[in-house]
């Protein structure tokens, strides 16, 4: 078997630019444009960097369910040549996290973790969202009455950090550093971290590891029935060695709060944009508050809060009749994809009654344990200010991070009227 494409069919001067302007503000305020020249490149084709790049959903799809494909591990990242990248402290960090572990690791950490989002945990937990949302959008409210206020900073940012805080047992006074901590953290997660941002990420990993380490040290002297104790108690029944128990709980909390926080923020400063933008869609909610949650999974498909998953091959196979060989990663360009119009029909027509599936939670064994309660987070933000008689306009263009693979809007000026 033979690659069906070269370097010399898509060459880095095609492909380079592309991903330089989804780092820009247009790039980031819309980066259909990007992928739609992405996918006339093909559904899969060479990376300039190395791997290979998968834009149609056909493809992305079956890789995310194919238990043959492996997550970059630690064993994977430490064989890589780039080591500043690779194996700096927040890299290796991130390596002993849920999704990035493989089996059996992955299938003992999953395991230990128990069914931490099932119905009746969110039931228990949707009076406090359901309040904290109300709460929130009262005070954007107030501020906005004063000319305008940031969605981000004031309710986006807030509700993902009060939730999870409030689920973990964690003080109120901790949710800024917590906040501030995981957005510095998430650039190692990116396509091609400089070195200032793998510095700050290193940093960022360094104070969450104390500050976890002090926490479970907490729960350790006195046990509750939060869900770190829990953890705490079911992994000093799987590692005699209290501290590897210790340790692997402490990358359970971790992994919670990075994942909780960033891609959740998202989800919510995403939907509100897209619907106001739209306000006969925003009216059509009004009238009908049971189409609520389609508003969501549409959000989920045109603007995920992860545009890129990465996977790497276990054995040589084939990707769309490209040789893909044992250990070469490829990335998996699920913003795109979302927008395959092999697909879904007129995918950049953002409509909130598609009511199509979207990979935005991953698939197969690594998909998104939390998928639940940020769909409850938006769905619960979205009701709440769906009852204010008031219509929203942006008032300045939104600002964003310069990233390609995790979503991040900075800040969102909304004004009434």
């Amino acid at each position: 078997m033979e690659s069906t494409l070269s370097l010399a069919n898509v060459s880095r001067q095609t492909i380079v630019p592309l991903f330089s302007r989804l780092r820009t503000g247009r790039g980031q305020a819309n980066p259909l444009a990007a992928y739609q020249e992405l996918r006339k490149l093909g559904e899969v084709f060479p990376a300039p960097w190395g791997g290979y790049l998968v834009t149609s959903h056909r493809l992305c799809h079956q890789v995310l369910r194919d238990r043959s494909w492996r997550v970059p591990d630690l064993h994977w990242r430490l064989s890589q040549d780039d080591s500043a990248r690779w194996s700096s402290p927040a890299s290796r960090q991130m390596a002993a996290s849920l999704p990035m572990l493989n089996p059996p690791d992955h299938t003992m950490t999953r395991k230990s973790l128990g069914n931490i989002f099932d119905r009746h945990s969110l039931a228990r937990l949707r009076p406090f969202i359901e309040e904290t949302a109300d709460r929130l959008t009262d005070r954007f409210f107030e501020e906005a009455r004063e000319g305008s206020a940031d969605f981000c900073s004031l309710v986006a940012d807030e509700l993902p950090v009060i939730t999870i805080g409030q689920w973990m047992g964690l003080p109120e006074a901790d949710h800024e550093l917590l906040r501030t901590l995981t957005h510095d953290q998430v650039h190692t997660q990116e396509l091609f971290p400089s070195r200032s941002q793998l510095a700050l990420s290193d940093s960022a990993t360094a104070q969450l590891r104390q500050y976890f380490t002090n926490v479970i040290r907490e729960r350790r002297s006195s046990p509750g029935e939060d869900p770190i104790s829990s953890w705490l108690r079911a992994w000093d029944g799987i590692e005699s060695d209290r501290a590897r128990a210790d340790a692997a709980v402490h990358s359970l909390a971790l992994f919670m709060i990075l994942a909780a926080l960033e891609t959740t923020s998202h989800v919510l400063s995403a939907s509100v944009r897209l619907l106001v933008d739209r306000p006969h869609e925003w009216e059509w909610l009004r009238r009908h508050p049971e189409d609520v949650a389609g508003a969501v999974e549409e959000t989920l498909r045109y603007d995920a809060p992860i545009h890129m998953i990465s996977r790497v091959a276990s054995m040589d196979c084939e990707v769309g009749g490209v040789l893909v060989r044992e250990g070469e990663m490829v990335q998996l360009m699920t913003g795109a994809a979302h927008h395959d119009p092999k697909q879904y029909a007129d995918p950049h027509v953002f409509d909130i009654r598609r009511a199509q599936a979207h990979l935005s939670f991953g698939g197969g064994i690594h998909y998104c344990l939390g998928n639940a309660l940020a769909r409850l987070e938006a769905t619960a933000l979205l009701n709440s200010l769906l009852k204010r008689d008031a219509r929203l306009s942006i008032s300045a263009p939104p600002r964003w991070e310069p990233r390609i693979a995790f979503r991040r809007m900075t800040s969102m000026q909304l004004a009434l009227g």
